[in-house]
């Protein structure tokens, strides 16, 4: 009568499954952190840089392009260079805080010569009342960033400056710490010895002592 010797397949079934999870893990860790960097490089970094303001569109007037909840940076724009089908952001008083992102649709002129702008909501179906003035413009439209102006709105003025580079540098050691674990485990996996293959094969004695 002889005896087999069946592999721990279940054992190294589970270890293979563990090892797929930590490098998935592992994978979103990194994209993750690449998505939050390159979120501070467009929320913080370029408008720190350039001068350029972020606001966040809180109406439905320039949707479908800009919907409630985009992030629109605004850069400073010479007057002269503003053209028709521009998007720029006006304050509704000149000085005020409140501001309003919309389209140009026609350029005038006053009778002293001040170059007056139409604008108008890409999403509305009249003008806007009141002709822009220089005074009022904050700038022109850089790019924007859709759905990040609610995070905008919540974090902002000196918030805004700190927590994203917190974040981005949180998560850039979860990320290494996550790596490092990874070659760790496949170190002590590659130097464990096979048992397997160290175990004396039995089974020809066995088959000896059966024809005995």
């Amino acid at each position: 009568m002889s005896t087999h010797f069946a592999p721990n397949t279940a054992a190294e079934s589970e270890e293979e499954r563990v090892s797929f999870l930590r490098m998935l893990l592992q994978a979103l860790s990194w994209v993750l952190l690449a998505a939050v960097a390159l979120l501070a490089v467009f929320v913080v970094v370029l408008p720190l840089v350039t001068g350029a303001k972020p606001y966040t569109i809180l109406t439905g007037s320039m949707a479908p392009q800009y919907a409630p909840g985009t992030l629109v940076v605004v850069a400073p724009v010479a007057v002269e260079e503003i053209n028709l089908g521009d998007v720029i952001t006006y304050q509704l008083e000149s000085g005020r805080p409140e501001v309003v992102t919309h389209r140009v649709v026609a350029v005038g002129a006053a009778a002293d010569g001040t170059p007056l702008f139409i604008t108008r909501g890409d999403a509305n179906d009249a003008d806007d009342p009141e002709p822009v003035r220089p005074v009022q413009i904050v700038g022109e439209l850089w790019y924007s960033v859709p759905y990040i102006g609610w995070i905008n709105n919540v974090v902002s003025g000196e918030a805004r400056a700190w927590a994203l580079p917190v974040v981005v540098a949180a998560l850039f050691v979860y990320g290494v710490v996550a790596i490092a674990l990874g070659f760790r485990d496949r170190r002590r996996a590659n130097a464990e010895p096979d048992t397997d293959a160290d175990e004396p094969d039995t089974s020809r004695e066995h088959e000896f002592a059966d024809a005995r």
